[in-house]
């Protein structure tokens, strides 16, 4: 008799074994990389359309927040944060297991508001003191909560600790436990990063709207390189991006931040740092990186060409490097989640934007561009010097009315004992 090689074979048990299967989202036959590229999808006109009507919405808001200034952006920003975490926590959120676990998301955004307190308790400390001034009794209470402001936060994350320990139930361990680094997984990764954008926008909203904008422009570009051009797959993990898309985005996206620095750099509301927490305008000396430098084009120019001098500022140069990580490094937040939505089999983390996805989707780059930027102004554009305000700042808000008298005195001594050493 012959073997039937195409029947499974059988256990001593009788019971058929299967091979187990992967877990992977397989890709379709025919489709390269598990996704058709876009210069080959049927539909990618009617994908573009719904994309170009979000896009103008969500610019058109985005704009009139600008406008409004700083603490509006901030606002904004609190905002997009507690809907990333909203998507986020429910990812993994399991219905029948939560009916089981009354007040456990409640803990979940107790995790949340700590963080958050933490944070922009930290990075706002001093704009907190400049709004509230010594003559009003909210100061006290304003000096207190800087002063204790750590030991605050660390007591509200002990309660949470202490909630989960008592909260936890037998034969659930497993998932409380997991939702439990869930959380703090989604503190550290997306909030703690896209935290930096809030100190980039105090430095002068400059410093978040240009790198905002280089991953905006980075995004379209490759997007729009990709439909036109597209022909060579880039990365696996996410089908669609294609070498052709890659390469365009990233020589238009640092030819951008080239042009938008020397755009935004002349507007005091966009280069001045706001120094309080009011929402009045904004007037500064704009510094040695915004004031414009010309230089003289050289003779083998053509004659044709309309100008003879050109106008640069010093922060186009800085700017250059901010568009050269927006194109390069950034775009790998953005294979990061779409790495974490294969493992997850999910196409988006969302549907709160039309063509678009949600929230997260939206700001997978933006929170890695955003540590760059924070980074590159405290390491090369803030001056690493004490100022005197900040000096001032540090001394009201730490010392007491007396201690202020004796360091006023003290310092009257130093200064006419200086003064009759130089007569």
């Amino acid at each position: 008799m012959q073997k039937d090689h195409g029947s499974t074979p059988a256990t001593p048990t009788g019971r058929l074994r299967h091979r187990r299967r992967s877990t992977e989202v397989l890709p379709d036959v025919g489709k390269e990389n598990g996704s058709p590229l876009l210069v080959n999808d049927q539909n990618k006109y009617k994908s573009m359309l719904t994309r170009i009507y979000s896009s103008i919405w969500m610019i058109g808001g985005f704009v009139l927040i600008l406008y409004l200034g700083h603490l509006y952006i901030w606002a904004m920003v609190v905002v997009i944060q507690i809907f990333m975490a909203r998507e986020l926590f429910s990812l993994l959120r399991k219905s029948h297991e939560d009916r089981q676990l009354p007040g456990f998301r409640l803990m979940n955004w107790h995790f949340f508001f700590t963080a958050v307190l933490f944070v922009y308790g930290r990075f706002l400390n001093q704009q907190l003191v400049n709004t509230v001034t010594s003559g009003q009794p909210l100061y006290q209470l304003v000096s207190s909560f800087i002063k204790y402001h750590m030991v605050t936060c660390y007591f509200l994350y002990i309660a949470g600790f202490m909630w989960f320990i008592l909260t936890l139930k037998k034969k659930m361990y497993k998932y409380q436990f997991g939702q439990y680094a869930w959380t703090h997984m989604i503190l550290i990764v997306v909030f703690t990063q896209s935290s930096f954008t809030v100190a980039n926008i105090f430095e002068g909203i400059f410093w978040f709207l240009l790198p905002a904008s280089l991953i905006v422009i980075n995004d379209c570009a490759a997007y729009f390189f990709g439909f036109f051009f597209g022909r060579t797959p880039l990365i696996k993990l996410s089908p669609k991006k294609t070498w052709e898309g890659f390469i365009g985005a990233s020589v238009t996206t640092i030819i951008s931040a080239f042009v938008l620095a020397n755009v935004m750099g002349h507007y005091e509301w966009l280069t001045c740092p706001r120094k309080d927490l009011s929402t009045g305008w904004l007037h500064c000396d704009p510094g040695p990186l915004f004031k414009p430098e010309y230089f003289t084009l050289a003779e083998w120019v053509p004659k044709w060409f309309p100008w003879r001098e050109v106008q640069i500022l010093p922060v186009q140069w800085h700017a250059m490097w901010l568009g050269l990580f927006a194109s390069i490094i950034a775009p790998f937040g953005g294979f990061f989640a779409s790495g974490f939505k294969r493992a997850f089999k999910i196409k988006d983390f969302g549907d709160s934007i039309p063509g678009h996805g949600g929230i997260t989707d939206r700001m997978d780059c933006q929170m890695v561009m955003a540590v760059f930027a924070y980074i590159y102004h405290q390491s090369f554009i803030s001056p690493q010097s004490l100022s005197v305000d900040r000096i001032l700042d540090q001394i009201m808000m730490n010392l007491t009315f007396e201690e202020q008298q004796a360091l006023f005195i003290k310092l009257g001594q130093i200064i006419q004992s200086r003064l009759s050493d130089e007569s």
